[in-house]
């Protein structure tokens, strides 16, 4: 595959249709905030579409217009690909896990009442001035800021709050996939700072803020990550289906063998 420029991007509805909740927010994402890459098999009328940001890629298309190392640049990464595409995945990794996730659509209905914080903690929106504390996270927690390119794209977004304390960020909640009529969000809270519901305060204000927008929030977490969904339910998301993505091991060697070397 070769890498394209938003210019030269076929028409998206026909790949990933607008408006979708959770990870068909992504291409969305990609194309407004300008964090991610586009793939195709060729420039003009392409056969088979792959946008890869923050670790994750959604292939859209016909796998039989890959060619045989056409895949191995996404590898270590989750892959969000219909039925079709899985023979393909499973020749170009050493591994390819499936991954049940589940999506929840936030209720407008749903009564949350925001928890009273710690002494000494503020909930608010970020600004960018907060982009050295999200820098400062653990790098585990890291990749909640990779979807904007890092922390400082992320904390002069507007689409992130966090639970603060002398300076510090103690959780963060943050629209992870920007799309145009869902935004799709992550959360983290720092391991010392867990089960004081600074997750809860930094979801409720984010979400308050993404209905003010106009938008529906959406949140996506693995079947088996109970504290997540917990929380999801919680916050007044609730359940509207179940799907799988695949986490990419190592290219296959004979995969990286027949790439073209370079001259």
């Amino acid at each position: 595959m070769i890498e394209i420029g938003p210019q030269q991007l076929p028409l998206l509805s026909r790949w990933c249709p607008t408006g979708a909740p959770g990870p068909g927010a992504l291409a969305e994402h990609a194309l407004t905030t300008g964090t991610g890459r586009w793939w195709a098999d060729r420039p003009d009328r392409p056969r088979v579409l792959a946008v890869d940001c923050a670790d994750h890629v959604l292939l859209r298309g016909d796998p039989g217009a890959l060619a045989p190392d056409a895949l191995v640049r996404f590898a270590g990464r989750y892959v969000d690909a219909p039925a079709r595409f899985w023979p393909a995945l499973g020749s170009a990794f050493e591994r390819v896990v499936p991954w049940e996730r589940m999506l929840y659509v936030h209720q407008a209905r749903a009564s949350v009442s925001p928890p009273r914080t710690p002494r000494g903690v503020t909930v608010r929106r970020l600004t960018p001035a907060d982009a050295p504390a999200l820098a400062a996270l653990h790098p585990e927690h890291a990749w909640v800021r990779t979807s904007w390119g890092g922390p400082t794209a992320l904390a002069a977004s507007g689409h992130a709050w966090g639970a603060l304390a002398k300076g510090r960020v103690l959780s963060v909640a943050c629209t992870y996939f920007l799309g145009s009529a869902y935004e799709d969000i992550a959360v983290v809270t720092v391991p010392d700072r867990r089960r004081e519901r600074l997750a809860l305060a930094c979801v409720a204000g984010l979400t308050a803020d993404i209905r003010a927008r106009g938008r529906t929030p959406s949140w996506c977490c693995s079947r088996d990550n109970r504290p997540s969904r917990l929380l999801a339910w919680t916050a007044g998301f609730r359940l509207t289906r179940e799907y799988v993505h695949h986490a990419t091991g190592p290219a296959l060697a004979q995969a990286v063998r027949a790439a073209p070397v370079p001259a």
